[in-house]
């Protein structure tokens, strides 16, 4: 496994309605690693937790490799968490900006923020980012629209959390799957 790719899978009712926000952490052949569940609706401040976790799971799991990347979209973007996992020496290519808007945000367009625009621009960095839309939305939208898991159905966070993992791990299991009966290349 040399990436890990990281989303959201967004699972808020009604401002009303207490919601959660599912994490998922996916390797390239859309496996997904580690599934964990915040109660911050936004992405911010949950990449090094989403990494740590699928450390830890991978280590559980006897997987000796460690990740060469993780890749995140904008919303994952916090520097502090950026600079601590790539001091683990693992590569965080997540662009700074959204797309939303033209040019850099003010106060945006200098050191680290400038250097990942650069990356992500470069042949290899877009080629690397591209990973990223293949392989966790996939996962995503697999599991949202098509198997319609759209709500939590029980109350609370730990009630959330392994419902979230069971979804993952039926997600998982249908890779399986699949491996196991797709037909032999000869």
């Amino acid at each position: 496994m040399s990436s890990l790719k990281l989303a959201a899978l967004q699972l808020a009712g009604q401002p009303t309605v207490q919601g959660y926000n599912a994490q998922a952490a996916v390797t390239r052949g859309q496996i997904i690693v580690a599934a964990e569940i915040a109660v911050e609706s936004p992405d911010f401040g949950h990449l090094e937790p989403a990494v740590r976790a699928a450390l830890r799971e991978l280590e559980n799991a006897g997987v000796t490799q460690r990740p060469e990347t993780v890749l995140a979209d904008a919303g994952y973007w916090h520097k502090q968490q950026m600079e601590s996992i790539v001091g683990d020496g693992i590569q965080v290519p997540v662009p700074p900006d959204a797309g939303l808007r033209e040019g850099a945000r003010p106060g945006w367009d200098e050191g680290m923020y400038a250097f990942m625009r650069r990356v992500l621009s470069s042949d290899y960095g877009g080629e690397l980012y591209k990973h990223r839309k293949a392989t966790v939305e996939p996962v995503l939208a697999q599991n949202k629209f098509n198997r319609g898991f759209r709500r939590f159905q029980r109350r609370g966070r730990a009630a959330a959390r392994s419902e979230w993992r069971f979804q993952a791990s039926v997600h998982n299991l249908l890779k399986l799957h699949s491996h196991w009966i797709s037909p032999a290349i000869a």
